[in-house]
């Protein structure tokens, strides 16, 4: 199979997740209380089906139950699910549906979101934050000619799926990032029914999706935080899986698979992602999110300390329990009175060069 014999019929993305910081305004009037009392009312029946609800003009479905993540209402239509609850942090957890991105684009979506946020009576108090980005790729091929030994990746884990004796889908990775290359017509027919993208794709057959799903920890180390970040550097962060993290080869030998050439697949393909705009950042190294994920690492490391600390206050004192601020107090005491100056100085510039170079 050469270049000239396969086609990209369709590129961009697939699905996309995206955390929004939402308050009610003061009078605002969002119906977070009655939502609530119509889930509960909904479970307490067993319907399974949910109730359909209207805001800001809107039509949903609510479902009888909270998501596996922690929010306790949810609401779907044909393009967004909503995940969401007055005191979660962030307060709103929203999936661009697949139909809805291919139709309109990740933009479009946004800015009718957040209208239709604002209408509902809500106000935003920060940045969205990207959570989950799929970025698929669907090739027209007249042929298949690969299997998992021609992929070679960084991923540890890998999987096949064949169905009467033929290739369907490979999947490499588990978490940050997920390649899957499938048979996407055998896909729409037997699970998802997307057979608009029939449509879109103007062929019926012989159509395979390349998939990258990229989570946050990969798409912070590119610099992508908002939407704008993902649109200005998703070029980046493509280059760096279709070159670095995975590729398709053609069989040579015996020897190292990393050596192999590429296959004319792949080669489209790394064409393909070379039009994405991008920022030239190769990865961000000891940014804003590095040093904040391991302050968050320190802290869940304090608070199980505190915990315990409040513990032996509560042996102590006869209680049942004590605040954290009370243990806090009495551990920022004890910590003074071992506490050195001169010390403190030249040990904390010593920790400071070891995170900074990466030992620490």
């Amino acid at each position: 199979m050469t270049t000239t014999e396969i086609r990209c019929v369709l590129q961009g993305l697939d699905t996309l997740q995206i955390a929004y910081y939402l308050e009610a305004r003061p009078g605002g009037g969002f119906p977070y209380e009655s939502l609530l009392v119509t889930k509960e009312r909904l479970r307490a029946n067993r319907q399974r089906q949910g109730a359909t609800v209207e805001l800001n003009g809107w039509e949903f479905s609510l479902r009888p139950y909270g998501s596996s993540s922690g929010y306790p209402l949810v609401l779907e239509n044909r393009d967004y699910t909503l995940e969401f609850g007055e005191f979660n942090n962030p307060s709103f957890f929203v999936t661009f549906r697949s139909e809805a991105l291919w139709r309109a684009g990740a933009e479009a979506l946004h800015r009718e979101f957040e209208a239709w946020a604002v209408g509902a009576g809500l106000r935003f108090v920060q940045a969205e934050s990207v959570s989950r980005v799929d970025f698929a790729f669907d090739y027209l091929l007249p042929s298949v000619d690969f299997n998992v030994e021609s992929v070679v990746s960084k991923s540890a884990k890998d999987s096949t799926h064949r169905q009467d004796g033929g290739l369907q889908t490979l999947t490499f990775g588990r978490g940050d990032i997920v390649l899957r290359i499938y048979d996407k017509v055998a896909e729409i027919e037997q699970q998802s029914a997307k057979v608009w993208l029939f449509d879109l794709w103007g062929v019926r057959e012989k159509v395979w999706r390349i998939e990258w799903q990229a989570r946050k920890a990969i798409l912070r180390r590119f610099g992508i935080r908002t939407l704008q970040d993902l649109f200005d550097s998703q070029g980046d962060v493509l280059r760096y899986l279709v070159t670095e993290h995975d590729s398709l080869r053609l069989p040579a030998g015996v020897g190292n698979r990393s050596r192999w050439p590429l296959h004319p697949l792949w080669v489209d393909l790394r064409e393909q992602i070379e039009g994405f705009q991008s920022q030239g950042v190769r990865r961000e190294i000891n940014d804003a999110a590095t040093l904040d994920a391991r302050e968050l690492r320190i802290a869940i490391s304090l608070y199980g300390y505190a915990k315990r600390a409040a513990a032996i206050c509560a042996l102590r004192e006869g209680k049942d329990s004590v605040s954290l601020e009370r243990a806090w107090t009495r551990q920022r005491l004890l910590m003074l009175h071992m506490h050195d100056a001169v010390t403190w100085v030249s040990d904390v510039a010593a920790k400071r060069d070891q995170i900074r170079f990466g030992k620490g």
